[in-house]
């Protein structure tokens, strides 16, 4: 296989992963506000947990996952990485199946320029002057929405905070990214199942008692949990790092796109000032990220 097929695999690859992203809002649109958050959160860990397992086995990567249960600490930094993810994916479902669809987006968006000031406190890495630039637009774009509206971007933060916890968690875990997160969900997989019970027992449980129809969005739930992160993994062992972090914006773009255009959210001005200061603090952050690649390897 030429180096130029492996090129645009790997491009397919994270492109159809980020896409999948960045559609997840239309999604969950469709389970919608019927199905409690909770019970949503817990099929998507029940059945991206079955996906997983699956998928360890047939790739024969069960050696990966007894290795990892040999070490504690990977374990307890796992779960707490499981943690990070878990509130993720509940904030995330909670905000896109209740009108807050640009928030998450905003969320996102903020998420790259979060994880250099997390490098900057927690891994003592240098920031960069056009970095510095970059975070200190992006504070003021969520500062003049804290100041216009009087109240905190709660969803977009959490979503940032939480992720940008995760990413540092995870980055300094020597595991796979499919084995670490089947781990993760393995960790979770008892609240889901007692979440589950508790809506059984009160009589509140939607799967198997609505329809078929939302049965098979329920399990998909944890079907497009896992798909993407395959695609992902893919693609970013062919394509330069630089390239990754380009196509990162795809996802939180298509969330925009949706929220303005399909689910028709109100933009302010405001919102309009705010994303303004995002953008541009991502445009900097990007040249700036491309020119130390592009210094680090001349020759690529």
């Amino acid at each position: 296989m030429t180096q130029r097929t492996e090129h645009g695999m790997g491009l397919a690859a994270a492109l159809t992963a980020f896409a999948i992203w960045g559609f997840l809002p239309l999604y969950y649109h469709l389970i919608g506000t019927r199905v409690s958050v909770w019970e949503v959160l817990s099929h998507r860990i029940v059945w991206a947990t079955v996906v997983l397992v699956a998928y360890v086995v047939i790739r024969g990567r069960v050696s990966r996952l007894r290795a990892v249960f040999g070490k504690p600490a990977v374990l307890r930094a796992l779960a707490a990485s499981g943690v990070c993810i878990g509130l993720n994916w509940v904030v995330f479902i909670w905000a896109v199946t209740h009108g807050h669809v640009l928030e998450t987006s905003l969320g996102y968006y903020i998420t790259p320029l979060l994880n250099v000031v997390m490098g900057l406190i927690f891994l003592g890495e240098r920031m960069r002057p056009l970095q510095w630039l970059a975070v200190a637009l992006a504070a003021l774009g969520v500062a003049i929405m804290m100041g216009s509206f009087g109240t905190i971007p709660w969803v977009a933060l959490t979503l940032a905070i939480a992720f940008g916890f995760y990413g540092l968690i995870r980055k300094q875990v020597e595991v796979d990214s499919i084995t670490g997160l089947l781990i993760e969900t393995l960790l979770l997989l008892p609240v889901a199942l007692v979440l589950i019970a508790w809506f059984y027992a009160h009589h509140t449980l939607t799967f198997l008692h609505t329809s078929v129809t939302m049965d098979l969005l329920l399990v998909g739930a944890g079907v497009i949990t896992v798909v993407p992160l395959v695609l992902f993994a893919t693609g970013a062992r062919r394509l330069r790092l630089g390239t990754i972090g380009l196509l990162q914006y795809v996802a939180p773009t298509i969330q925009f796109l949706t929220g303005v255009y399909f689910f028709s959210e109100p933009f302010t001005r405001v919102d309009g000032i705010t994303f303004a200061c995002i953008w541009s603090g991502l445009a900097l952050y990007s040249i700036d990220a491309l020119r130390f690649n592009s210094r680090r390897t001349p020759n690529a």
